[in-house]
């Protein structure tokens, strides 16, 4: 995992020597640490019995580190033969990972997500239509008074991981800790419409759908990595009533991006993946954030830079994203590792935000064409199990 440039580990003028104090000599006693001057033996002065030597310094610097009393610092300072005495400090890592769906999509290189380490905020709605989102993540810019529940429980706060992990992926923040998403810092709407074993009804989804809409001139973009059997039918043809929900809400103004599904069949058997009005994705095994395949599994089992062998195919997916080993937020402002065509969306979605961010009176049906028109054939399109191989998600122009 590549790090972003910005704060890393470091260790005073030591060169990374770790500061492992050693019990004190006496009483009060502290660590400092102790340049010598020009010409000045180092034995001479380590020597000395108020001083509890911890690490000698021979390459980098000429003299070591102690413990001792903050008068047994001040004499040493005042000898001729010492060019410093500095108390020790502590050193901490605090680096932000770029997961490597965000890496391989080339979010690093979007000028609307600005990837640098710096908290600047993309100021776009995304809506989490899932298990919810942690409602205090650190990591994330949850808009909670947006929150809204459809499922069981008393709040939008999840109680699973799934959503959070999603939301992450869509738009963590660029703030030099835990990770970064597609969308740095856009406000997240938790819509919980799945419960805390990950499952829920056809009518709390659609629930969800609802509030999505009545908040259509906020909400730009929707993200559903969630799905069941089904088939495709015309809008207005009342033969389903979630893809009457959905048509109407695309009609609003709000992008839908869903999962293609995780059984490694068509997606023409799945809702909402089947939908004309969504844009639907499959996933990508990627293992290093990079093209050209080679790398070593991680957390499952699959070949690098090829259709993922679990996700779900066909002429109804529209693009194909990162989905396998995905790292991204979790519950409890934890992090975690995971893998599906749910983790390939939030990919998307987040892509949806970018341009709509720059582009905010596009219609749903010109983000998809933008979205597919953006993206690349690098991938071992050979590997996807139907002749029409969908673009690679790339979004360094957005």
């Amino acid at each position: 995992m590549r790090k972003l440039p910005g704060t890393a580990l470091f260790a005073a003028l030591l060169l990374g020597v770790a500061f492992v104090p050693a019990p004190a000599s006496a009483a009060g006693a502290e660590s400092y640490v102790v340049l010598l001057a020009d010409g000045s033996a180092l034995s001479s002065l380590a020597a000395d019995p108020a001083v509890s030597v911890t690490h000698r310094y021979e390459s980098a610097v000429r003299g070591y580190s102690a413990r001792m009393t903050p008068a047994a610092a001040a004499r040493l300072a005042a000898d001729p033969r010492v060019a410093l005495v500095q108390r020790d400090g502590v050193a901490t890592i605090a680096a932000q990972s770029v997961p490597t769906g965000i890496d391989r999509i080339d979010a690093e290189s979007s000028p609307t997500a600005r990837i640098n380490g710096v908290d600047e905020r993309v100021d776009v709605d995304v809506a989490v239509i899932d298990t919810g989102i942690d409602l205090d993540h650190p990591d994330l810019n949850v808009h909670t008074a947006g929150a809204k529940n459809c499922s069981t429980g008393r709040s939008a706060d999840d109680g699973n991981g799934h959503g959070t992990h999603v939301a992450g992926t869509i738009g963590a923040k660029d703030d030099t800790n835990g990770v970064v998403g597609v969308a740095p810092g856009a406000r997240v709407w938790p819509v919980r419409v799945l419960n805390n074993n990950g499952s829920g009804s056809w009518s709390d989804i659609i629930c969800g759908i609802d509030f999505v809409t009545a908040h259509a001139n906020e909400i730009e973009v929707a993200n559903m990595s969630l799905g069941g059997s089904g088939t495709d039918s015309a809008c207005g043809s009342n033969k389903d009533a979630m893809h009457e929900a959905i048509c109407r809400s695309v009609a609003a103004g709000v992008t839908y991006v869903v999962a293609a599904g995780n059984s490694a069949a068509d997606s023409a058997s799945f809702v909402p993946a089947t939908y004309g009005e969504v844009i639907t994705v499959s996933a990508l095994a990627d293992f290093d954030g990079r093209s050209g395949g080679g790398a070593a599994a991680t957390c499952r089992s699959d070949v690098d830079d090829t259709f993922a062998d679990f996700s779900n195919y066909g002429a109804d997916v529209d693009l194909i994203a990162p989905g396998v080993c995905i790292l991204s937020t979790w519950k409890g402002g934890g992090y975690n590792t995971i893998s599906g065509t749910s983790m390939a969306s939030p990919h998307v979605a987040g892509a949806a935000a970018l341009y709509q961010a720059t582009h905010p009176s596009a219609s749903p049906a010109a983000v998809k064409s933008a979205l597919q028109a953006a993206g690349t054939s690098d991938w071992t399109t050979s590997s996807d199990p139907d002749p029409a191989h969908e673009p690679l998600l790339r979004v360094a122009t957005f």
